[in-house]
């Protein structure tokens, strides 16, 4: 069994990876629309959808860094702790002692009214961040289960997940974007692509290629986002029994998450990622194999709460 330390040194080196090759991808991209274009990369000629890329990134980059936080949190409709409500009053307390246990400063606070149990964490990093429930976990949980969500949060916030995760959303988007410019303007003549490859040295399979990459591409770049949203949770999930020294409480708390039927009624896909459990409660979240592996935006619930009881059976036998 692999501690718990261990653990969070093997998904930080996995997240790294993946991010240093979102950003490569997304320069290939406008590489490649430059190259279909005008049959080379010239030196003498701007290439425009490689500066193009860069810029998208950079300029959303930077709207995300100093605002996304309170753009997430008025689309969830987060309101603040009301202290004469004794669970907004347990909940305040808890936080406390999680921001003692991980050394990390005190978080802002929030609760989403909403009956689904779940629980997120947002803003640039430890000394903005945010952590929010819904009413419903307030309801749901006893003060163990609780803290250990709690918790979990705090592991994002600590390992910097919260802007992991912004920086991955404004790729996504900017793949997007880039990819819908260069496939309207081959389609309506905006930009046509060269005529003499072959004097240029290029074959038209490799026209093709090129073609298939960047049509492809939204969907290869959502399937990055995903990966980086699975490695995050299993480390988030060590951390969580790092500073409660209690997994088996997340576990529990991860199946009456499970067990909840209703949807967050605020959530979109775009968010979706920020929680602890998918709150569009889809169904391939659920299911295992490479099928759901590539395109759920959270590892399986079984699979977790597998790894955490392992986790506290080791630390009985210690």
């Amino acid at each position: 069994m692999t501690d718990i330390y261990s653990q969070q040194a093997r998904n930080r080196r996995i997240t790294a990876l993946l991010m240093l090759g979102f950003f490569i991808f997304v320069v290939l991209i406008g590489v490649s629309v430059d190259i279909y274009t005008y049959g080379t990369i010239d030196l003498k000629r701007l290439p425009v959808a490689t500066v193009l890329a860069v810029s998208f990134a950079s300029v959303n980059g930077f709207v995300s860094y100093y605002y996304g936080s309170s753009i997430v949190l008025r689309s969830l409709g987060a309101e603040s702790l009301r202290f004469e409500d004794p669970a907004h009053k347990r909940l305040h307390n808890i936080v406390t002692e999680m921001a003692l246990a991980s050394g990390l400063p005190m978080p802002k606070i929030c609760v989403l009214p909403d009956p689904a149990p779940n629980a997120f964490a947002t803003g640039r990093g430890p000394e903005d961040s945010v952590v929010g429930v819904t009413q419903g976990l307030l309801d749901t949980m006893n003060r163990e289960e609780l803290q250990a969500v709690v918790a979990h949060e705090m592991g994002h916030i600590k390992s910097r997940d919260i802007l992991t995760m912004t920086v991955v959303t404004v790729l996504v988007g900017t793949v997007a974007i880039l990819t819908d410019w260069a496939v309207r303007t081959w389609r309506y003549g905006g930009i046509r692509p060269r005529r003499n490859l072959k004097d240029r040295g290029m074959h038209p399979l490799a026209l093709l290629v090129i073609a298939l990459f960047v049509v492809l591409s939204p969907f290869v770049s959502r399937i990055i986002a995903m990966a980086v949203s699975r490695s995050r949770e299993y480390q988030a999930d060590a951390s969580s029994a790092e500073f409660t020294r209690n997994p088996l409480a997340l576990a529990s708390a991860l199946e009456k998450i499970a067990t909840a039927t209703s949807p967050l009624r605020t959530a979109r896909r775009g968010t979706a990622h920020l929680f602890i459990s998918d709150p569009l409660k889809r169904k391939l979240d659920e299911k295992e194999g490479l099928f759901a592996d590539v395109l759920s935006t959270h590892p399986p619930v079984k699979e977790r709460i597998e790894r955490l009881r392992k986790m506290g059976y080791a630390g009985g036998k210690a």
